[in-house]
């Protein structure tokens, strides 16, 4: 934030927050009144400024509501169905999911397995949790299950033989798991409990407990390496926090052997994998900068005066810097937005000896004194991304809740005033979550800088035809590799504008997709003048008799509008008829974010066939296939010989 004054000629800006009546309320009333199903949607909002002591209520109150309600009121409203497993006593672990999963705008369809029966759940492929067809399993495991096993008198020699053969059971309930269901199966660490060590008065005994307890952990949390449908939660990270794993008396009475802190903070983090595997994971961190990456106001205080380093709240600053720049350096795109003149701002990043982040580490820095939420527009116009792909963090109620109010799509954090805390409130939601960083996430900031010059390269041509002439574009269309199985699930699972049946799909799920005969995944690489953007795009394709489908065709939203889709449409129909096929039929769903592509088959020559309000079907006789685009030079290679 900046309290310095705008010079004069800034637009004044109306708004001012005001009272509003409490969102537990609301809630409250809508659920008496019988219409919280119908209101749904405003849900997502009112849980944002839920005080901490009672989202647990309004969990309760929400997991009331019966999910096809809701859809019936709310056809296209986002539902994520939830299988929960495990040893014990899991009831509490709903309402939680519940309110996380609706903090994130998605819906939730639980299915709850019986007590302890995680084996038979997970090992027989017809039992009712895979019958439930669920997008995500949870096999919530907690110390019983190894110590419920242990004879008296016990010595760490028994645990240590007990987890080996649990892990050894996991690794095959993994399998199962993959062989049977395309869902991400969700496993956790089991923190070692206080009242286990203590039952071995020996010193040397307890650090062998220890030693193969962790050892056993560090197993469980490599097992995604070798299953890619799987997600291992460390649940002692969480713990460490100062949450209580158990609760004595739910642990002996009721069986319930995790406590409801400890359950309330794993719903937490299963939310985040609910909005990755939804494709909502956010792409961009926009920052304010006086009280939020540095102490003080430039404006005020100038460049010797801002807090960077020294002191307390110096160091805090510099500490929040790094853990930014860190998350900047997995693929997260950072943008720098503020109250200030460009000119001394530029100098503090490039020139100060204490900053951490410089101006390289931003895709853009706008400094300016226009509103922050037209400047966050004005970004995501430049860089093609939707308002709701940006998280945006300063430290001013009121900028944040202008922001809050003309974007409603972008998420807002709103820090304290203790720079101690501002590494926290970035963290705490795991906004930028992926499964697995891809080769493109280490260069996205790179590659979206380049978008920006290529912005800037347009607006030196009088015509759309000279500027991609000049552009010289290079596309190659090739047989998805093992090095791009992992960014072809990432496409799917985070593009939405060009995404013509939003199908997310787990790298697990990309490759049996492939392996099967007929099919092709092809990846979509390009490069022009400004360098090479990786890939960019994903076809899934395959061959049936005389008819040829696609069943998917996604593409970045870097490279929209330049005849990429276009050239790689017109080459999967020509290879298609070149293989026989007499027709090819594309399927459309759409969905809140790809009315942009509602027409790319129509204007490709296809023909629509059918339309049962869910996906429309279109099809292509082959008989007069596109040329691609000219201004562009097309490499394909479908089968492992390359055709120019």
């Amino acid at each position: 934030m900046n309290d310095t004054a705008p010079p004069t000629t800034a637009a004044p800006t109306t708004w001012q927050p005001g009272p509003q009546r409490p969102p537990v309320e609301i809630i409250r009333d809508l659920h008496h009144g019988g219409r919280l199903a119908a209101e749904y949607p405003r849900v997502r909002a009112l849980l944002r400024d839920v005080p901490e002591d009672q989202f647990s209520a309004m969990g309760q109150l929400l997991s009331r509501l019966d999910p096809d309600e809701v859809l019936r009121n709310h056809p296209d409203q986002p539902a994520v169905t939830i299988a929960i497993t495990g040893h014990g006593t899991l009831s509490a672990l709903i309402p939680a999911l519940t309110a996380e999963l609706a903090r994130h705008g998605l819906l939730l369809r639980p299915h709850i397995a019986d007590f302890d029966s995680y084996v038979f759940e997970l090992s027989d492929p017809g039992s009712d949790l895979y019958r439930a067809a669920p997008d995500l399993v949870l096999c919530v495991l907690d110390p019983y299950v190894v110590f419920d096993e242990m004879p008296v008198p016990w010595g760490p020699e028994d645990v240590e033989r007990v987890l080996e053969g649990k892990l050894a059971l996991l690794d095959r309930l993994a399998s199962t798991f993959e062989e049977t269901s395309g869902a991400t199966l969700v496993v956790n660490t089991m923190p070692l409990l206080h009242d286990m060590t203590a039952q071995l008065i020996s010193g040397r005994s307890r650090s062998r407990l220890a030693a193969v307890w962790h050892e056993a952990s560090a197993r469980l949390l490599r097992l995604g390496d070798t299953h890619s449908s799987l997600v291992a939660l460390d649940l002692t990270v969480l713990a460490a926090d100062g949450l209580a794993v158990r609760d004595p008396r739910l642990s002996v009475y009721a069986r319930a052997h995790l406590s409801p802190g400890l359950l309330r903070a794993y719903a937490r983090e299963i939310g985040h994998l609910a909005r990755q595997i939804t494709g909502r994971a956010k792409k961009c961190l926009v920052v304010d900068l006086d009280e939020t990456l540095w102490g003080g106001v430039l404006g005020d205080d100038g460049p010797e005066g801002i807090e960077v380093s020294a002191g307390y709240r110096g160091q805090a600053f510099q500490a929040f810097q790094r853990v930014v720049k860190q998350i900047g350096s997995q693929g997260v795109l950072l943008a720098a937005v503020s109250k200030n003149d460009i000119e001394p701002v530029q100098r503090v990043l490039r020139e100060h000896p204490d900053m951490v982040l410089r101006e390289d580490d931003f895709v853009s820095v706008t400094a300016n004194w226009q509103p922050k939420h037209e400047n966050i527009k004005a970004l995501a116009e430049a860089l093609n991304l939707g308002a709701d792909s940006f998280v945006f963090i300063d430290d001013s109620p009121y900028e944040c809740g202008l922001v809050r109010r003309e974007l409603p799509d972008t998420e807002v954090l709103q820090l304290s005033g203790d720079p101690a805390h501002h590494t926290g409130t970035l963290l705490r939601d795991g906004w930028f979550g992926v499964r697995e960083l891809t080769r493109e996430d280490h260069s996205r900031v790179l590659k979206y800088r380049q978008e920006l010059s290529r912005k800037d390269f347009l607006h030196s041509f009088s015509s759309i035809d000279d500027y991609l002439s000049e552009l010289r574009i290079d596309v190659r269309l090739v047989a998805m590799g093992e090095e791009d199985r992992n960014r072809v699930s990432q496409i799917t699972l985070r593009t939405n504008q060009f995404n013509l049946t939003t199908l997310r799909m787990q790298p697990q799920e990309v490759s049996e997709f492939a392996a099967t005969p007929g099919n092709h995944v092809l990846a979509v690489h390009a490069g022009d003048r400004f360098g090479d953007n990786g890939v960019v795009g994903a076809i899934f394709f395959r061959h049936d008799g005389e008819t040829a489908y696609l069943d998917n065709f996604l593409l970045s939203c870097r490279v929209f509008s330049r005849g990429i889709e276009n050239a790689c449409l017109s080459a999967v129909l020509q290879h298609a008829r070149a293989g026989g096929a007499r027709a090819v039929q594309a399927v459309y769903r759409p969905t809140a974010k790809n009315a942009k592509v509602r027409s790319f088959y129509p204007r490709s020559g296809f023909v629509q066939i059918s339309d049962d309000g869910t996906e429309t079907v279109f099809r292509h006789d082959l008989r007069e296939i596109a040329d691609p685009p000219d201004h562009l030079r097309l490499t394909e290679d479908f089968e492992g010989s390359t055709r120019l």
